[in-house]
């Protein structure tokens, strides 16, 4: 690349970048709100909390890398154009399609990370997610044992807590345990902690009282203990087996589902969907800078308006993404409806393209726009103060 590919190609990266950030920041914030209740209502720290939350971080780069990336391209063309550098290399003699060569080298670079991101790392975040999910769905301590209530285990096993402290630690403990028909247990201990280990998960109790009455004997008998370990393990590894769902497939998993599969039989058709989807991902970001670059590509002076190439490259690009996701969920049920979709993206870069190497303006009709600026004028006027004497 030539020190003026070298130029475009950074700023456009750089834009990209910054805007990438800023979105997903935002879209991120609204979707870990609803996890809030992880630290509220279940008691996980912060650092579960994010870490979750910050799984879903690249499906969420996958879907906003096409619209940053148009967004980088608008911001570096209305950059040139204002400096009128577009003027100047196109009176050098630099066509538009070799000025696009620069954008085309950075939007590979953005194809290549949603290939790598639709692949691999999006769908192996949500299924991290899924996992961790079921981990502290399965923790009966932090969902099904809550302060002041009594939870039931199992039909004869029944666990009372009073507090739950900083830390983990557990106060007031009561287990009522008649899951031998020969004997009934009785624990009562002051404070308590979870421990897991290769053994499995224990409830450490301290400070309390255990009293066993067995059937046939008159009296119980009482036991007064510092520190007793009870087994929680059967309980804490309930829901550990997790049930991929379709977006949790990697690409290799989708193109050669098992047969056997009970979700592919179940649903062969949103397997089809999420597959042409993963396909797709890469050819959007092509189709958006190639559309946006035919709208605000052109030469134009400083005097010349370019309100109507950016609202219609945005109308442009707005118009195929939806097209897009209409054609997705109808490929469910339609198959050929994923072929329209590849015809529509490929007819939108083609003409552009073309629309590129033909150095075609798009401009808006005359009376187009003589209508709009009489109408602007009219609004003026109405607003117009009226001059005081």
């Amino acid at each position: 690349m030539g020190s003026i590919d070298k130029y475009i190609f950074r700023t456009t990266l750089a834009s990209f970048a910054l805007v990438l950030v800023s979105l997903t920041g935002v879209i991120w914030i609204t979707q870990a709100l609803r996890g809030i209740d992880l630290m509220t209502s279940q008691g996980q720290t912060i650092l579960t909390f994010l870490g979750i939350t910050g799984l879903v971080i690249p499906s969420l780069l996958g879907v906003i890398a096409p619209i940053a990336l148009m967004i980088a391209v608008s911001h570096t063309l209305n950059k040139l154009a204002t400096d009128s550098e577009i003027i100047v290399m196109n009176a050098a003699g630099m066509s538009p399609i070799r000025l696009f060569v620069p954008f085309a080298y950075a939007t590979c670079v953005v194809a290549l990370l949603v290939t790598i991101l639709a692949s691999y790392v999006a769908p192996d975040g949500l299924r991290r997610i899924k996992q961790w999910d079921a981990e502290i769905t399965a923790d009966v301590l932090t969902n099904i044992l809550q302060p002041g209530r009594f939870a039931q285990l199992d039909q004869n096993l029944t666990i009372r807590i009073g507090e739950r402290q900083p830390g983990g630690e557990l106060k007031s403990i009561l287990i009522d345990d008649r899951r031998d028909p020969k004997e009934r247990i009785t624990i009562i201990a002051e404070k308590g902690t979870v421990v897991k280990n290769a053994d499995g998960s224990f409830l450490v109790l301290e400070d309390g009282n255990l009293e066993r009455f067995e059937i046939g004997k008159r009296e119980p008998a009482m036991v007064a203990f510092a520190r007793y370990a009870f087994d929680m393990s059967k309980f804490s590894n309930q829901g550990r087996d997790v049930t991929l769902g379709i977006r949790e497939r990697y690409l290799w998993e989708l193109m050669a589902p098992s047969e056997n599969d009970p979700i592919y039989k179940q649903i062969p058709g949103q397997f089809r969907q999420e597959l042409h989807d993963r396909f797709l991902a890469p050819i959007y970001p092509f189709a958006f800078a190639a559309l946006t670059f035919a709208f605000l590509g052109a030469p134009r002076t400083t005097r010349q308006s370019r309100n109507f190439s950016f609202g219609s490259a945005i109308l442009a690009v707005f118009g195929v993404r939806m097209a897009g996701f209409a054609c997705s969920v109808m490929t469910v049920k339609t198959p050929i409806a994923a072929l329209i979709q590849y015809l529509m993206l490929l007819g939108a870069l083609g003409l552009s393209i073309w629309v590129i190497v033909g150095g075609v303006v798009i401009e808006p009709p005359a009376r187009l726009m003589e209508a709009i600026n009489r109408s602007n004028a009219r609004i003026a006027r109405l607003f117009r103060r009226p001059v005081t004497a």
